[in-house]
């Protein structure tokens, strides 16, 4: 046999109690004081010393310490009614941000990831609390954005290969005299392209879901690193790689600030004609901002094509093409990089051709080991 449950007592009740039972306990410590010190009254009649006084009535100690009895009854009833009313909307008012978190949990529990709290009250423990729920709701609302995003990039950028596939397959079958080296070599080839599309696709979902690790690197080292990389890439398309970098401290993620200079030099070498020349510097600002400039020469571009150039699978000649190089993700993450470091990306279109990146990061007086120390100029 079970026994029954007891009532559960909220927050704001117990609170309540507690401070009536508070202010009846000091209402008795107070009266308890009285009641010792009258005590020492004299413990018989009093009478007047004024002779012309004829009638006086005037109590002995245990009359005037029977009475003071039946009045700390009534003072003491009147705090612990006056504790239970003031007590319940004092803690009422206390206890108004735990609504609003309580309230914002339940919403965020039925899916509305967009809600936030935004307590705006003092720097107590209820205003952190809320900012955290807040916090923990932006990495959950960027997380299941780069899922969506994914799904929608994954199903969309896939059905085209899969499709190619298909068809080949279905040709091959209605005609057993194909050619069979030469279908395989397709299939290899657009097999090799899905893969590398899911690949780029699963590099962006894990950058959309990360919030960048704050430590202290160099936007000079990322870029040399990335300079040496890119040259050999550079010199077999005919490209003069030409570098500038100076110190430019900052505070981020190493691995993905690489990452991002990497895919802008490989744009800007890929991204190029045959003969022309990619620069790259970094440096200070003079508010004391990190800098990082990616400049090619290369094909004319116009503002509104720029614009939409940080679109996944977008190209400088508008959506990717099925047969090139690449899937036209890099500016989509470089953006997405320079967004979770607090920076700015600004793609503008050069005269004559070509592409001038620039992405501006918080500075930082933190020197990360070996700064400046990357390779500063790269090959034709």
């Amino acid at each position: 046999m079970s026994r029954p449950e007891l009532p559960v007592i909220g927050a704001r009740q117990r609170l309540t109690l507690a401070l009536a039972g508070f202010l009846v306990l000091a209402g008795l410590t107070v009266l308890t004081g009285v009641y010792a010190v009258l005590r020492f009254l004299p413990d018989y009649p009093l009478t007047t010393s004024d002779p012309s006084v004829r009638q006086v009535s005037i109590t002995s100690r245990g009359q005037i310490l029977q009475a003071l009895v039946q009045v700390s009854g009534v003072v003491l009833l009147v705090l612990a009614v006056t504790g239970l009313v003031g007590g319940w909307f004092l803690a009422g008012w206390i206890l108004r941000p735990l609504s609003r978190i309580d309230a914002a949990v339940r919403v965020a529990a039925t899916g509305r990831l967009d809600h936030r709290i935004r307590h705006r009250g003092p720097d107590d423990e209820f205003r952190r609390l809320a900012d955290a729920f807040d916090h923990m709701l932006d990495r959950l609302q960027d997380a299941f954005s780069a899922q969506e995003r994914f799904a929608a990039n994954a199903s969309h950028e896939l059905r085209t290969p899969l499709a190619i596939t298909a068809t080949m397959l279905d040709v091959a079958r209605r005609d057993p005299d194909h050619d069979h080296a030469a279908l395989l070599e397709r299939l290899n080839v657009v097999n090799a392209r899905a893969v590398g599309l899911t690949d780029a696709l699963l590099r962006l979902a894990s950058v959309d879901a990360v919030t960048a690790d704050s430590g202290p690197v160099d936007l000079a080292d990322a870029a040399g690193w990335s300079t040496a990389e890119v040259a050999a890439e550079a010199r077999r398309r005919g490209v003069t790689l030409k570098s500038d970098l100076r110190p430019a401290a900052s505070r981020g993620d190493e691995e993905l600030l690489a990452r991002m200079a990497d895919n802008l030099l490989r744009n800007a070498v890929r991204h190029n004609t045959e003969g022309g020349t990619a620069w790259c510097s970094t440096g200070r600002a003079d508010d004391g901002a990190a800098v990082l400039r990616v400049a090619n020469t290369g094909a004319v571009h116009t503002e509104a094509g720029v614009a939409r150039l940080t679109e996944p699978f977008l190209r400088g000649q508008g959506r990717t093409r099925r047969g090139g190089e690449g899937y036209g993700l890099g500016l989509a993450l470089v953006s997405r990089v320079v967004t979770v470091h607090g920076g700015t990306l600004d793609v503008r279109p050069r005269e004559g051709g070509g592409l001038d990146v620039t992405v501006t990061l918080p500075g930082s007086d933190a020197r990360s080991p070996g700064e400046g120390e990357g390779p500063t100029a790269g090959g034709t």
